[in-house]
């Protein structure tokens, strides 16, 4: 494999967490490799690993041992300073809380990443924020605080943050968790689409279908990956929104039918 498509290579990876005279293996000799362009879905029953898996990609904790390379770069021993700058540069992060400021509107939450920036901006921030914002569907609502927005809309904010620095990956944990059905669809149609304009995309989830979205599953168990899945023909979310409203339609004959049934 061309290393030059390679942006996630993580070899023979251990976490081992100490507590007390008790250590556990949070993850235990991972192996993986992630192309450029990627849809990748991680999935696992509690305490399986994949939190710390994904903080590591996301460079939010080092590894015990083992290697890790984001993008050619060797992160696996970087301090602090260096993992913080680091995650600006090449990460964009999606959570299921949002983790919005709540008293700041959404240019300002937008523009978080840019504040710490150190990277060559090729347009004025103004214009950047403009056109993430524009493209999220946002428009309109700039000066909004979350607290005035839906869950959806929150979303839509927290990946338009995400983009903004123009990221190699974007790790989205748990994305669709706090949404509606709807609403989780209209979210991993963003995710889709951005993956088809050549963003790389991880996303933890616990449910299977916001996985077969993706392109690829990887399931983990007791800290190391026990299967890996590739999903020929993901689920369309743009497909499941078109047809969602006949969906509804017929769940609400079949509720009217079974009360006319019951008075009957």
């Amino acid at each position: 494999m061309n290393n030059n498509n390679v942006i996630i290579k993580i070899n023979n990876l251990k976490k081992i967490y100490s507590i007390g005279n008790i250590k556990v293996n949070a993850l235990n000799r991972i192996d993986l490799e992630v192309k450029k362009g990627e849809f990748v879905s991680i999935m696992g029953p509690s305490g399986s690993g994949k939190s710390t898996l994904m903080n590591i990609i996301g460079c939010l904790d080092t590894p015990t041992s083992g290697l890790y390379l984001l993008d050619n770069q060797d992160v696996s021993k970087l301090r602090d300073n260096s993992l913080a700058e680091i995650r600006n540069k090449k990460i964009g992060f999606v959570f299921q809380t949002f983790n919005l400021l709540s008293k700041s509107n959404i240019i300002d939450n937008v523009d978080l990443p840019l504040i710490y920036s150190k990277n060559k901006l090729t347009k004025t921030k103004k214009e950047l924020i403009h056109e993430v914002i524009l493209s999220l569907g946002l428009e309109g609502r700039q000066r909004h605080k979350p607290s005035e927005l839906s869950g959806g809309q929150r979303q839509r904010v927290a990946i338009a943050r995400a983009l903004v620095n123009n990221p190699a990956i974007i790790l989205a944990d748990e994305p669709t968790g706090n949404l509606d059905s709807h609403t989780g669809e209209e979210i991993m149609a963003i995710f889709q689409d951005l993956n088809e304009h050549g963003r790389t995309i991880f996303i933890v989830t616990h449910e299977l279908d916001i996985a077969k979205h993706t392109k690829r599953i990887i399931y983990l168990k007791d800290g190391m990956v026990i299967n890996e899945e590739r999903i020929n023909n993901p689920i369309s979310a743009n497909k499941v929104l078109k047809d969602m409203p006949h969906l509804e339609k017929r769940i609400e004959e079949l509720e009217e039918n079974t009360i006319d049934e019951k008075n009957n």
